[in-house]
């Protein structure tokens, strides 16, 4: 009976804690939605530009456990996609509402490209407006956004970086011999290195020298750029970058490359004086870019309907995950384009690694069929490469990046094994089969010569579709494709040389193409492909607006763990079924 009580009680109190987390959630989802009222925009309000946000090129379709996470005050918000920072800011600039634009934070993602186009669209404000950036110390990448604005802070416990571009891949071949697992590949092109981080533990000579390349047109553009905002030479940068590399507040400033050094309070008077108020002022109307974006600005006039669809992920077989590309999807959402009567151009948005290389022929066919009938433009964006490139390569015209990763014209297969693991711990497999051919797929040993030979065939063939594909894309002779594939990484001013892009622009120059394609230049607006109605989708997505939060600042030991990540997940996301990818190195992180 004494043990009755104790199991009665502690069931009890297990269910009263229960139903009391469930009554707080409730209560909380509740009063989420009944906040949910529309943001105004207060007279001379600073617009606050705070870079604590993940950048992407597509709206994510918020996870329900990224929700309940978000709405419980854990993890970060995921921020407004990049075309809607720059229509925010474009409408800001030209709100008489808007004082000045302030930026200030670390942002946690997006590439070189799209910085670029983000930076644009600052410069674009500042020529009508004050800009006002603040740090406790600037990274590169910050800085690059930060270095034209009317006026540069940083604290005086802060520092700069000045240190030139890195990249430091993992590889995990060691790793693999030691536990058991290994690796077999099947690629062509000398500049594939996709399969390096799983079957060595050093990166090839001819990936160094294609990643060696990358970083020098990155590298050279982030100077020539903050050189000009600074009014400095890039030479100087060079020195500042070999000699210096990290540079102390007070030094920053008298090189010129920071305008003031003063604490937070100090530059919060400043924003108060562009406001309007005084220092004795306890605050000063602002509004947040993420808030701004969300107001709905003056719909467009025009009365030709051009539609942006984004590929932004992986490129994988099927539907895939929020963050991938599935085939499957893209390809209907394109058919959908296709066959809106409506919609009088396409622009398609790539921001991809590649991946699944049926995946990539699926969404291919789709943009020859589409261009049929409508003007097909596309934009890269941070990558388009391989499977991204792919996607791309039939498009009327491929608008690049200076710093956009493009090319990786190559194929890979990889494909691993875990005899020896399992049978170091007793496990072992028996086979019965009908043919020599009959279990290529399995995990349970290595493949023979006669399956990696049949492999091999599959991948030179695709490979050689890739090539004719380009070819006749992009009216190039098959010989000069094969010269400069070969599965290398070209920066998007380099592709340009090549013959792989037509232009140098983000997206707002293909969208003003597309227009005149569709004979629209000044009677046009934009709109993505209609989905059919979601409760669930539309629900969750109404939770999670408007809840941005800093994100906190990754540690040296939390980056490498979320690289470790990083990779692993990447590998998880190889579904292709005949085994065959086309996708760029596993990881070009410039650091």
């Amino acid at each position: 009976m004494k043990d009755f009580f104790k199991t009665f009680f502690a069931a009890l109190l297990a269910l009263t804690v229960a139903g009391g987390l469930a009554f707080v959630l409730f209560f909380g989802l509740l009063a989420v939605i009944g906040s949910s009222g529309k943001p105004t925009v207060p007279g001379k309000a600073v617009l606050v530009f705070d870079l604590d946000t993940n950048l992407s090129d597509a709206e994510r379709e918020p996870d329900p456990s990224e929700v309940v996470n978000e709405v419980m005050g854990i993890g970060g918000s995921h921020g407004q996609p990049l075309p809607a920072m720059i229509e925010a800011l474009d409408r800001a600039a030209s709100d008489s509402r808007i004082s000045a634009l302030f930026l200030t934070g670390s942002l946690q993602g997006g590439g070189p490209a799209q910085l670029r186009e983000l930076r644009e669209a600052i410069q674009r404000f500042k020529a009508k407006k004050p800009v006002l950036a603040y740090n406790l110390g600037w990274s590169k990448r910050d800085f690059y956004l930060a270095a034209g604005a009317t006026t540069v802070f940083i604290n005086p416990f802060g520092e700069m970086e000045v240190n030139g571009l890195a990249s430091e891949p993992m590889f995990f071949g060691e790793a693999f011999k030691k536990y058991g697992v290994e690796v077999q590949v099947t690629r062509v092109g000398k500049y594939k290195s996709a399969v390096e981080p799983f079957i060595t533990d050093h990166m090839s000579e001819p990936n160094r020298e294609q990643v060696q390349k990358l970083l020098e047109d990155i590298w050279s553009e982030w100077k020539e750029t903050v050189a000009k905002d600074r009014r400095k030479a890039p030479a100087d940068l060079q020195a500042l970058a070999d000699e210096n590399g990290i540079i102390e507040a007070e030094e920053a400033r008298r090189l010129g490359l920071v305008d003031r050094v003063a604490p937070y309070d100090e530059v919060l008077n400043e924003l108060k004086k562009v406001a309007g108020k005084e220092a004795k002022d306890k605050d000063f109307p602002q509004i947040a870019l993420a808030t701004y974006a969300g107001i709905p600005g003056e719909a467009r006039s025009g009365k030709t309907r051009l539609a942006v669809l984004v590929a932004e992920g992986e490129i994988v077989d099927g539907e895939g995950k929020a963050s991938q590309v599935g085939g499957e999807k893209l390809s209907r959402e394109l058919r959908r384009l296709r066959m809106d009567e409506r919609v009088k151009a396409v622009v398609l948005r790539v921001n991809s690694p590649g991946g699944s290389a049926s995946a990539s022929e699926l969404i291919q066919r789709e943009v020859v069929l589409t261009k049929k009938v409508k003007p097909v433009v596309i934009s890269m964006g941070h990558l388009a490469a391989s499977g991204g490139y792919w996607i791309s390569t039939y498009g009327d015209r491929i608008f690049a990046e200076p710093t956009t990763i493009t090319g990786s014209i190559g194929v890979f297969g990889m494909f691993a094994n875990v005899k020896k693991l399992a049978n170091e711990h007793g496990i072992t497999w028996d086979s019965v089969q009908t043919a020599k051919l009959a279990n290529p797929a399995t995990l349970t040993r290595p493949k023979s010569e006669l399956e990696l030979s049949r492999l091999q065939g599959l991948v030179d063939r695709i490979y050689d579709q890739f090539i004719a594909k380009v070819a006749d894309s992009r009216k190039l002779k098959k010989e000069a494709v094969q010269e400069i594939a070969q599965g290398r990484v070209w920066s998007g001013q380099e592709a340009l040389k090549l013959g792989l892009v037509d232009e140098l622009g983000g997206l707002d120059a293909a969208l003003k193409h597309a227009a005149k394609m569709a004979k629209a230049e000044n009677d046009f607006y934009v709109a993505g492909p209609e989905r059919e109605p979601d409760a669930l989708r539309e629900f969750l997505k109404g939770l999670s607006q408007g809840k941005s939060r800093k994100l906190a600042k990754q540690g040296p030991v939390e980056a490498l763990a979320g690289s470790f990540k990083a990779q692993l997940e990447r590998l998880s996301s190889l579904n292709d079924p005949q085994g065959v990818y086309a996708r760029i190195p596993f990881e070009i992180d410039l650091k």
